[in-house]
């Protein structure tokens, strides 16, 4: 026992002797490569894309977008640096026929403005064309200053951001205890922007209307006054057994008063806006009339989409991007 003990401790000794050397001996250093972050790479993320339904965001937010074209733009030597810059994202769905994927791409659109171009949303009804102007504080949205990766390290109130993105503060996770009405709400969002050159009539007028008629079940269907024959109109829903024919006088009398709403609305919202613009001091007049609007594609795109289409309407207020990128 005694003879095992010992060599026992030898051993021990032996083995710490062995590491000691070894830990005196030059190490062969272990290197972890990390691509370093670009200043603006999250940029595009910050600009929440308005109006898109909440369950594609992941889709979208899980493909790695280039969007370096946006980032060359807002740097040292690209043409918005050192502007007062405007930026909101929304997501543009494309169809792909060859391989049958809908994919939803994300834009991002720049606005050169000294000040704020709105802090308003029109949202559409959701049982009709008609679109209502609120606050971007009741959807809980508004403008931040984006801070660069550079400068995040440093008290928010010693920087002084030039760029301001538009954000959603609304959870995710307290949605599915939202009513169903306020969930759309999100999804119908379109930026609102009141040019004080436009004309009203180059905006353009939805002439359809979604019809949701109080029967048992409730019959659903789209209208379209410019183009559709009402007494046509109901009798291709009694053909389908949707209306009976008893509730053809009330069926259309519904959407008469349906359509006569949507154009009463309609007719509001274009007295509000030209209201909106009489009310406009001369200083605001001329910042929104030499504004300048940017819209940016990605410079990359899953490998079925190769043939990605740009386009330069943005929406029916800000109307087309004076240059697409």
């Amino acid at each position: 026992m005694k003879n095992g003990a010992m060599r026992e401790r030898n051993t021990s000794k032996e083995t710490k002797k062995d590491d000691d050397v070894r830990s005196k001996l030059p190490q062969e250093e272990e290197t972890e490569y990390f691509e370093e972050k670009r200043n603006l790479e999250d940029l595009w993320k910050a600009a929440f894309p308005v109006g898109t339904e909440f369950e594609h965001l992941d889709a979208i937010y899980g493909f790695n977008w280039d969007f370096k074209n946006l980032e060359e733009a807002l740097e040292e030597g690209g043409f918005l640096h050192g502007k007062k810059v405007y930026v909101f994202g929304f997501a543009e769905p494309q169809h792909f026929k060859e391989q049958e994927h809908l994919l939803h791409v994300p834009t991002v659109i720049v606005i050169d403005s000294t000040i704020e171009p709105s802090n308003k949303l029109a949202i559409a009804s959701i049982q009709s064309a008609r679109e209502e102007t609120i606050t971007m504080k009741e959807m809980r949205m508004g403008w931040f200053p984006y801070i660069p990766l550079q400068e995040r390290d440093k008290q928010i109130e010693r920087t002084n951001s030039l760029i301001f993105t538009l954000c959603c503060n609304q959870r995710r996770a307290s949605l599915r205890n939202m009513k169903v009405e306020r969930v759309k709400k999100f999804e119908y969002c379109l930026p609102y922007f009141s040019k004080p050159s436009r004309e009203e009539d180059e905006l353009p007028q939805s002439t359809v209307v979604d019809l949701l008629f109080p029967s048992d079940p409730p019959v659903y269907c789209v209208f379209d006054w410019e183009f559709d024959d009402l007494e046509e109109f109901t009798n291709e829903r009694i053909g389908e057994g949707v209306l009976s024919e008893e509730q053809r006088d009330e069926f259309k009398e519904f959407v008469k008063e349906s359509v006569r709403a949507v154009r009463r609305a309609n007719r509001e919202a274009r007295d509000a806006r030209r209201r909106e613009v009489e009310e406009m001091s001369q200083e605001t007049r001329q910042v929104f009339e030499n504004m300048k609007v940017y819209k940016f594609y990605p410079q990359n795109s899953p490998d079925f989409a190769r043939n990605m289409q740009k386009v330069r309407f943005i929406n029916r207020y800000y109307g087309n991007a004076h240059q697409v990128l």
